[in-house]
């Protein structure tokens, strides 16, 4: 027997025993991710990544309730899990998902993660025993639970977050380009003056790009509706009944009121993730639109005695500590600068 140490409980895996945080939900399989993958200091309860653990915990729900109807799991334990699954999708728990974001390609760890955690708190709530792999797991395989992860999260995001705040910048930039029709200025090329055109003319140009981003999203919102849940391991469902896909989708939908469905090859979409591709090139498109702008506003904004000087950008913030009335275009460059982050983020999901 390993010998007790203070703080910590001892839990056990396949590869043997392992210290555990006595205060932690998770168990055995989350504390070797944390040893093992020390790499960016970014863990999955980054507040961006909560929509991901969201979403786990919304499958990980759904799968006891499918799992129940299908006669495969009691009913005790299947509310008692589905009940500790709505804590997690609910944000409850996001301190108990401290997995490097850099970790197996599979996402395993974090699979792993929610099941322990899920078990942890269905079994201290229920006095049964309830396992991370056995119950919590159940007709599923991390190689369908990440990616339906993904797509769920995504989803989510870009309807409650990425669309609202694009047609409320579409919506301002035509507002603004409306204001100044019939207002003539010099149009340029190569920033060197060019032929003349109205203002309204240049900004619609803005306007342009941002709907036409919105459009390739809308058509991608649909593909990210399809699920490759059911696929279990490589595709061919093993360790699930027949029905368990559509069953556990169904359950999602009632969860999300999103219309969310199978998808017609489970080989493919486990095999490979187009879709989350699509809509990342989709991203890294608008990234490029929204750099475009920023930059065009700043050179527009620059001066104002020695510059360009088209346009007045609103003071909000001194602009230097050396300069007394500087003022510089702070939200111009910090939108740059989240959207190299944005181009960078498609090349690693590339």
């Amino acid at each position: 027997m390993p010998k007790r140490k203070k703080g910590f409980r001892i839990e056990k895996d396949s590869l043997g025993d392992v210290y555990v945080p006595n205060s932690a939900l998770y168990g055995a399989q989350t504390q070797r991710a944390i040893e093992n993958f020390p790499i960016s200091g970014i863990k999955m309860d980054f507040p961006f990544t909560n929509s991901f653990i969201e979403a786990l915990g919304i499958i990980k729900d759904a799968a006891a309730r499918a799992n129940k109807s299908l006669g495969l799991l009691s009913s005790k334990k299947a509310i008692a899990i589905s009940r500790s699954a709505k804590e997690v999708w609910q944000s409850k728990h996001n301190d108990q998902f401290p997995v490097d974001v850099f970790q197996t390609g599979s996402g395993t760890s974090s699979n792993m993660n929610a099941n322990e955690v899920i078990a942890n708190l269905a079994s201290k709530n229920s006095k049964l025993h309830i396992d991370p792999n056995d119950d919590v797991n159940m007709s599923q395989s991390s190689n369908d639970v990440i990616p339906t992860a993904i797509k769920v999260s995504a989803h989510m995001d870009l309807t409650k977050k990425l669309l609202p705040a694009l047609d409320k910048l579409i919506e301002t930039t035509d507002k603004k380009a409306n204001s100044l029709k019939g207002l003539v200025k010099t149009g340029r090329t190569h920033l060197m003056d060019a032929m003349p055109l109205d203002f309204h003319q240049e900004i619609s140009a803005w306007s342009s790009q941002l709907k036409n981003s919105k459009k390739t999203f809308l058509f991608l919102e649909k593909r990210m509706l399809e699920m490759p849940l059911g696929g279990t391991a490589v595709g061919t469902g093993i360790n699930s009944k027949k029905g368990f896909d559509k069953k556990i989708i169904n359950e999602i939908k009632k969860i999300t009121k999103l219309p969310f469905k199978p998808t017609k090859n489970k080989f493919a979409a486990l095999a490979a993730h187009d879709e989350i591709v699509n809509f990342s090139g989709t991203l890294n498109t608008t990234a490029v639109c929204l750099m475009k702008i920023a930059n065009d506003i700043r050179f527009l904004g620059s001066g104002p005695r020695a510059g360009y000087g088209e346009i007045i950008l609103p003071a909000n913030e001194p602009g230097s500590s050396i300069m007394p009335g500087k003022i510089n275009p702070t939200q111009s460059e910090a939108v740059t600068m989240v959207c190299v982050k944005v181009i960078g983020n498609h090349n690693g999901i590339t």
